[in-house]
């Protein structure tokens, strides 16, 4: 079992920045490939980035390259997704999830475990 814990959303305006955090405890943190996922009103669950057990592999969604990024702290057990350049369409919750391989955390039906969510909200 992990328990995954997100923290670091607010409201921003557009153009602004954000560093969502994930804290993870529980099971050795570093068995665990991470992602992050966000869900906006009334849409589905979908896929933001991704990150390998050692950090040296990572995947995005298209709409985020190049203005988010994720990475991973082993020693603090904890992934965190930094975002700049928000706009209003990025406004959702956000949730960091964990899997046994990053390649299946583009799916979130792959994912073992779930955070709570962080709500993020970007104002125009």
């Amino acid at each position: 079992q992990v328990q995954l814990v997100e923290s670091g959303g607010g409201l921003v305006q557009a153009g602004g920045s954000l560093r969502l955090s994930c804290a993870a405890s529980g099971r050795t943190f570093s068995s665990f490939a991470m992602g992050w996922f966000r869900q906006a009103p009334g849409k589905e669950r979908e896929f933001v980035a991704a990150i390998s057990r050692s950090g040296g592999t990572t995947y995005y969604a298209d709409s985020m390259k190049g203005r988010f990024t994720i990475s991973r702290d082993n020693a603090k057990n904890t992934v965190y997704l930094q975002m700049n350049s928000l706009k209003p369409e990025d406004t959702a919750v956000y949730y960091c999830a964990a899997g046994d391989y990053v390649s299946d955390l583009r799916n979130p039906s792959l994912a073992d475990y779930w955070g709570q969510g962080t709500q993020v909200t970007v104002s125009s």
